[in-house]
């Protein structure tokens, strides 16, 4: 689940990460009202979950009140990759000397966090990561041991000569960390982290995703989800118990399990295609989770074939044969849909499809092979 950056800013500060003050507005008027307050020079920020806002129109410098309003009222209702922004953060701008980043990520492979810090931080971090990786220093945190204070100013020195303000920074690594594993973060970050042309060290931006198995003991932190600024296949898909990825592709994928959804989505790209999405119906056998697959795949307009790809073990082929036919009962189907089914209940759900006029492969890259064809003579 993924925080709006002003929930972000709550969580760190509450974990004493130094940061400007700041309030988040629903309307120009609020927007205005928080700048009089603050008083001087302000940013005004979208917030949405989407990157590249500044680029976007999403960042506004606002030097009076009534300047905050009209930024605010630009970027109120204006459209950022797909995603409507119905809020605005506004804090004061600060003089800056320089900029870091800092992050830290649950790394599945050394299935540890590992933190990373950059001088060469800023909105430019991912160019950074691609081209230059040597400027980012990384470290394995041991969970039993959390950020030892010696491990973070090794690294805090990377960034900054200046013994204070490395320091400054090794407590924010620390306080970083903290938050990170006191909300169940899969990912935290802070880009940039300033130093001040005071001196101070700063997060200027915060950035948190928690790890969505955190939210079952945690309802505060649920409670913290905006539906709004998801994309509404996602929200739809969570709500009927599907596991769901959009991607940019025209091959819809409906397949159970999520390794078989990998190798599938594989198999699509080496054929020639690209995948549409990522839906696991999981082990169940509930007919009603594949009309609620079909019904969010063909609410996507760049989907232009359908693959269903079955391999039954827990999951009956029949049920998933009768949801089928239930989904195309239930709403019309304007794409071709090419069906692999193959295990438990194997013959019981070729009859049912064959009933309605249907037919299945056994054949996994024949199936692929035929949805990627399709899709490329659609689009």
């Amino acid at each position: 689940m993924n925080l709006h950056e002003y929930q972000a800013r709550s969580l760190l500060r509450a974990a004493g990460v130094p940061m400007p003050d700041g309030d988040v507005a629903s309307s120009p008027a609020e927007a205005e009202s928080i700048a009089a307050r603050l008083g001087g020079v302000v940013v005004i920020k979208a917030q949405v979950h989407a990157g590249g806002r500044g680029k976007a129109g999403g960042v506004k410098l606002a030097k009076t009140s009534s300047e905050a309003y009209e930024h605010a009222a630009r970027i109120l209702g204006m459209s950022i990759k797909g995603l409507e922004v119905q809020k605005v953060l506004v804090v004061p701008a600060v003089g800056i000397a320089s900029e870091a980043y800092v992050g830290l990520i649950l790394d599945r492979e050394s299935q540890c966090p590992v933190l990373m810090v950059s001088a060469a931080g800023g909105v430019d971090i991912e160019e950074v990561a691609a081209t230059t990786p040597e400027k980012i220093h990384r470290l394995a945190i041991d969970p039993r041991y959390g950020l030892l204070p010696h491990r973070a100013l090794g690294l805090a020195l990377t960034l900054y000569e200046d013994f204070a303000a490395a320091r400054a920074a090794a407590g924010i690594m620390q306080q970083l960390y903290a938050a990170f594993v006191a909300n169940g973060a899969s990912l935290a970050e802070i880009n940039p982290l300033v130093r001040t042309s005071m001196g101070q060290v700063l997060a200027l931006d915060a950035k948190i995703s928690v790890d969505d198995n955190e939210l079952e003991r945690r309802p505060d932190l649920a409670m913290l989800r905006d539906e709004s600024a998801e994309a509404p296949s996602e929200v739809a898909a969570r709500r009927a118990g599907l596991t769901f990825i959009k991607l940019d592709g025209n091959v819809g994928c409906i397949v159970n399990g999520a390794g078989l959804a990998m190798a599938t989505m594989d198999l699509v790209k080496y054929y020639g295609g690209e995948p549409a999405n990522f839906l696991d119906i999981g082990g169940s056998s509930n007919p009603e989770k594949v009309v609620n697959a079909l019904r969010i795949i063909t609410a996507d307009s760049n989907v232009k074939a359908i693959l269903f790809n079955i391999f039954g073990g827990i999951t009956r082929t029949d049920d998933v044969a009768n949801g089928i036919v239930a989904a195309t009962k239930e709403f019309h189907v304007k794409v071709p849909v090419v069906i692999r089914l193959t295990g438990t209940n194997e013959q019981v759900a070729l009859k049912i499809l064959e009933g309605v006029g249907m037919r299945a492969l056994s054949d996994m890259d024949e199936a692929v092979r035929q949805a990627v064809t399709l899709a490329r003579e659609a689009a």
